[in-house]
């Protein structure tokens, strides 16, 4: 039995191109038409969603359900809980995830998707507020809502007008508009942002702190102020930090000596056989405390163009100590 080779049609790079960017401009000016059907719904909309003691439940078909999942994700990312909840599964008993105090977004370009239309009645008879977001003003959908906001678009970017492309980019956008008003309304913040991200490169910029990476007990070089330079010089051997404090009698920092400050000594041509810590040390070093954010800590260094910083408590004792491969190992930088 012979095997039929199937062959690639011919591509035109030409039509290529055309219709993908044709694609693009019918979605940005979709998107951008969304502007005039902003109004009073949209406000109460937001309003609704807000004063909820429960989560928005997003509900929605096929590619509706697709958009409507990553509305859920955006929303619970900037504080506002949600939950996605399958309209033909709600009908065989997942409509017991929903509660009372709940509000549900249900989406449908069309606002007649039998899944959804079916429990519209339960929803309502719940009294559960029922925002709908369809492009369909006169739809079944529509009229049921308590709040209606209109993703109506001109047409798709398909070619043929008929895979949801444009319509599912407009609904896409506008849970992005009601994610972003909420996260104003509630006053989210970034730190917010990050707690909820905490393996993201925000999340461990503003919630790793200076205790999470900093060096501390033996791991911290440090010499008294009468210390030799032989003995300032093997305690930076040993604890490999690039650099040493100089504490007095109490452990309050007084000083640092660097690699950076040896270099400097030497090319001067001075004498260090005879020279102690408090004579060869750089006084006031930067310092910063624990509790402070470990992104600040970076800053700090890159303003100064140093690699390592001391820590100290609230009187200026020597708790611990960093540098910059810390902050990077711990991906802060």
């Amino acid at each position: 039995m012979k095997h039929m080779t199937s062959i690639a049609p011919s591509l035109d790079a030409d039509r290529v191109l055309s219709l993908a960017r044709n694609s693009l401009e019918v979605e940005a000016a979709a998107v951008l038409s969304l502007r005039h059907h902003l109004g009073d719904g949209f406000v109460k909309a937001v309003r609704v969603m807000l004063s909820s003691q429960g989560r928005v439940v997003v509900m929605g078909m096929g590619k509706s359900g697709h958009i409507g999942r990553k509305i859920v994700a955006t929303l619970a990312s900037t504080g506002t809980p949600a939950m996605f909840v399958h309209p033909a599964e709600a009908s065989h008993g997942d409509l017991g995830m929903i509660q009372p105090v709940d509000v549900v977004l249900a989406i449908s370009n069309s606002g007649e998707s039998d899944e959804l239309n079916v429990i519209l009645p339960m929803i309502k008879r719940l009294g559960i507020p029922l925002l709908a977001m369809t492009g369909n003003p006169a739809s079944t959908l529509a009229r049921h809502a308590d709040v209606f906001l209109n993703s109506g678009v001109e047409k798709e970017a398909c070619p043929l007008n008929l895979a949801p492309t444009a319509s599912t980019t407009a609904q896409l956008a506008l849970g992005d508009a009601l994610a972003v008003a909420l996260l104003d309304a509630r006053g989210f913040k970034a730190e917010d942002f990050a707690r909820s991200h905490p393996g993201g490169a925000l999340g461990r910029k503003l919630l790793t702190h200076v205790h999470d990476v900093m060096r501390t007990g033996d791991q911290v070089p440090q010499v008294g102020l009468a210390a030799s330079f032989s003995e300032l010089m093997r305690e930076m051997s040993a604890k490999g930090l690039g650099a040493t404090a100089v504490v007095d009698d109490t452990n309050r920092v007084c000083g640092i000596f660097t690699d950076g400050d040896l270099r400097r000594l030497i090319e001067k041509g001075v004498d260090l056989r005879q020279a102690t810590a408090s004579q060869v040390m750089h006084a006031n070093p930067q310092t910063i405390g624990s509790d402070a954010l470990a992104v600040e800590a970076a800053e700090r260094m890159e303003q100064r163009r140093i690699t390592s910083v001391l820590v100290v408590d609230a009187d200026g004792h020597l708790c611990g100590a960093l540098n910059s491969n810390d902050l990077m190992r711990a991906k802060v930088i």
